[in-house]
């Protein structure tokens, strides 16, 4: 399970990263929380963490629905 964006456990934990925040993106959570707890939470600052972040949760979302259009096909093949 682990990749390039997926935090360990224990990353997770020491980051108190919510239980509901532990997906594929995770590792590029923490240091945008990071940057903006140390920017006071400033729309404007950590614009480039906050935009891999969000194309992480993209990109995982098109996985996860190929993922299921293709089951949805197999089911459909076997039905037949």
């Amino acid at each position: 399970m682990s990749s390039s964006t997926t935090a360990s456990r224990e990353e997770m934990k020491a980051a108190r990263i919510p239980l509901g925040w532990r997906d594929q993106c995770s590792a590029l959570l923490i240091p945008l929380n990071v940057c903006r707890r140390d920017k006071n939470f400033l729309p404007w600052e950590c614009e480039h963490e906050k935009h891999a972040y969000e194309k992480c949760q993209y990109d995982d979302y098109v996985r996860r629905m190929t993922e299921l259009s293709k089951k949805k096909a197999a089911a459909l093949q076997d039905a037949e």
